[in-house]
């Protein structure tokens, strides 16, 4: 991969401060809308992220498949449940999905070895 999940993450966080710095109402409600909705309730924040996991995916959205993968992690996700919804993806987006699934996977494999992604290059 060409950027560190470090370096991923920075850019991200210096993206959503620049927009949400100078943006009108509806895209500071957008914003907000996105992170409530990931919040726990009927559903918990893990299932929430997996079926971001498996929206970003099927939209084929690398920065989006990276924060979903992340976040369903934190949440308390296994890498068995992350191959079952990532599995999921590829049922419902087809072959075109597969790039996007590459990217996941060897995003999984950096996130779970030993020394983290940050000493692999992920």
């Amino acid at each position: 991969m060409t950027e560190s999940l470090q370096g991923f993450e920075a850019r991200r966080a210096r993206g959503n401060e620049a927009i949400l710095e100078g943006a009108p109402l509806p895209i500071k409600r957008f914003f907000a809308l996105d992170h409530d909705a990931y919040e726990a309730g009927a559903l918990s924040r893990k299932t929430k992220e997996l079926l971001g996991l498996v929206a970003s995916t099927v939209l084929r959205c690398d920065d989006c498949v990276t924060h979903h993968l992340r976040g369903a992690l934190d949440a308390g996700a296994t890498r068995e449940e992350l191959i079952e919804a990532l599995g999921i993806s590829l049922v419902v987006g087809g072959s075109i999905t597969v790039p996007h699934l590459r990217f996941a996977w060897e995003l999984l494999d950096g996130l779970l070895r030993v020394g983290g992604p940050e000493d692999e290059g992920t």
